[in-house]
């Protein structure tokens, strides 16, 4: 974590050229895949990370317990901070087996990854990327087997301000090769340079190539938001570029305040939840340096939720009311709608009753040529095993993502079907699906609205 242009204080525990190029079309993979700028799960189903990171590397003893409150509390995901022996004590094969059957028996993802290289080139001590790998390596036993649980970040925050930050672009790929030649199948995420928050843009501009560098077409990208990022347009600007290029990203980092500037966490949450970007808070507990106000909950008690704790957990577009499990672990959706972000009257447009199912569209937020849309389909006095919605866009809009539905379009027509973990409803009973979407200078919601 650096200031906005040229440094400050790094934490122990916190570690404009636009993208033009477009993703490939990601190859055959296991477990996670890539499909555009969406993460899929190894049942082939869009998967949205809604979860925080455990800084497991220093308090071993708080694993278990940990975990299973940051499940209780609604997450899908957790990152997990391991050492690789540089600056802090290797987390052996057999202490990585065990945090991923903890995660596994949470029923949360794993994304793992490794800490000492954080700052590289202004942090003394730090590990290089290739380290990294080497470490990654020498623990590959624990994660063969685990593709369809664990995402493997090669390392946090992996370079620091200045000039070694060059070096990222080709670092970042030469590590990738690496870990494909060795044999590893999983999803890989990549951090930005400059403590994690690519002020320089070095990850943004290199995005593409980095991607298509990957043989596997298998590479998810990690931006860090402190306070680099503390306007809304730094924020909406950074990720949909990367959403425009094709290419995946999520909010590896970011909390609600930072030493370094005050990130606007708000407009972070909203625009995740309406771009079905993934987001990861920084963190659960046991921050120190000056920056416990980052502590979501008090001396690891899931009870003691702090100020960060309750704002991302239970407030709008937090986690609880926007997480869906993994469906290899059942895709259990949230127990409410998630809340509108910024429309206080959101446009709605019920179906027309035609048979077993209504459906409602409705409009949660917006922005210029944009919008998110929430679909929410309800059976009627019979269940019902299966639903199909469709409808005709009125003013040329067209989906730029979707999720917890199959959607296809055709012109202005739209099709969208049940995923297989949210077809079956009992009489009276409802689910919703959502979407992003462009729109020109109007956007009236599509009638009717057609469901059976």
């Amino acid at each position: 974590m650096r200031s906005k242009w040229w440094g400050g204080l790094a934490a122990l525990l916190c570690g404009a050229a636009a993208v033009l190029v477009a993703a490939q079309p990601a190859q055959a993979a296991t477990g996670f895949s890539v499909s555009g700028t969406t993460i899929v799960d190894a049942n082939g189903k869009p998967f949205v990370m809604r979860g925080v990171n455990h800084a497991h590397t220093w308090y071993p003893s708080q694993l278990n317990s940990s975990l299973s409150g940051i499940k209780a509390l609604g997450a899908n995901t957790v990152r997990v901070v391991l050492a690789s022996g540089q600056r802090w004590t290797k987390n052996e094969a057999s202490d990585v087996t065990n945090v991923i059957s903890q995660c596994k028996a949470n029923r949360l993802i794993c994304v793992l990854e490794v800490h000492d290289t954080t700052g590289y080139g202004e942090q003394s001590g730090a590990a290089t990327l290739a380290q990294a790998v080497d470490y990654w390596i020498s623990v590959k036993s624990a994660l063969e087997g685990q593709e369809s649980y664990v995402i493997l970040n090669i390392g946090n925050e992996p370079y620091g301000n200045g000039s070694a930050a060059s070096s990222w672009t080709t670092d970042t790929k030469s590590a990738i090769s690496r870990l494909r030649t060795a044999g590893f199948q999983h999803q890989i995420m990549v951090d930005a340079p400059n403590w994690g928050q690519d002020w320089q843009f070095i990850m943004r501009d290199n995005a593409a190539s980095v991607f298509a560098a990957d043989p596997s077409r298998n590479t998810v990208f990690s931006i860090h938001m402190y306070g680099v990022f503390d306007t809304a347009a730094e924020i909406t600007d950074y990720l949909g570029r990367f959403q425009t290029a094709g290419l995946p990203i999520v909010v590896g980092e970011f909390g609600f305040d930072h030493s370094d500037g005050n990130p606007d966490e708000d407009t972070i949450l909203a625009t995740a939840q309406a771009r079905g970007i993934g987001y990861l808070g920084w963190s659960w507990s046991g921050n120190g340096g000056g920056v416990e106000y980052l502590d979501m909950v008090t001396n690891f008690n899931p009870s003691a939720l702090t100020t960060w704790g309750q704002r991302i957990f239970n407030g709008a577009n937090g986690i609880k009311a926007t997480a869906v499990e993994a469906s290899v672990f059942g895709g259990q959706q949230p127990s409410s709608p998630p809340p509108s972000s910024s429309s206080p009257s959101p446009s709605t447009s019920p179906s027309t009753p035609a048979g077993s199912c209504t459906a409602t569209y409705t409009i949660n937020n917006s922005w210029p040529g944009g919008f998110q849309g929430t679909v929410t389909v309800k059976a009627g006095a019979a269940p019902i095993s299966g639903w199909t919605v469709s409808w005709t866009w009125p003013n040329a809009q067209r989906f730029t993502n979707s999720w917890n539905a199959t959607v296809t379009s055709s012109g202005e027509t739209v099709t969208a079907r049940n995923a297989a973990y949210n077809g079956s409803l009992a009489a009276g009973a409802s689910t919703s699906w959502g979407f992003t979407a462009t729109s020109g200078s109007t956007n009236t919601p599509p009638n009717p609205i057609n469901c059976a």
